[in-house]
């Protein structure tokens, strides 16, 4: 990881994550090494998305968890689009909270952070 930020990389893939710790282990190396932009992939889904970004990721690299093989095999390209939505609305939330920490944020289905 520090290799590739050395070598000039603008983020630095974190895989797998969830089999290492999930949003913990991001935590934990951002204690250390702040200055290095990390990309949780693997493990990464709508339940802990906003753990991620809330633990200081960059950015999420989410696959199958966002391109379903079965919305692309029955030409449903909008299933993808609305799970693309509920991604952004995620982490737009969670950056929200880490911006204003005692503001409560309410989720797209009315939960409140």
């Amino acid at each position: 990881m520090i290799n590739a930020w050395n070598a000039g990389s603008d983020f630095v893939k974190i895989f797998p994550c969830g089999q290492v710790g999930g949003a913990k282990y991001i935590k934990a190396l951002k204690g250390p090494l702040p200055q290095i932009p990390l990309v949780p992939t693997g493990g990464v889904n709508l339940n802990t998305a906003a753990e991620f970004i809330e633990a200081g990721a960059a950015a999420l690299g989410i696959g199958s968890e966002l391109v379903q093989s079965d919305a692309l095999k029955s030409g449903k390209p909008e299933i993808i689009v609305e799970k693309a939505r509920k991604f952004l609305a995620i982490v737009k939330q969670a950056r929200e909270r880490i911006s204003s920490p005692n503001v409560p944020v309410t989720s797209s289905v009315g939960e409140i952070y």
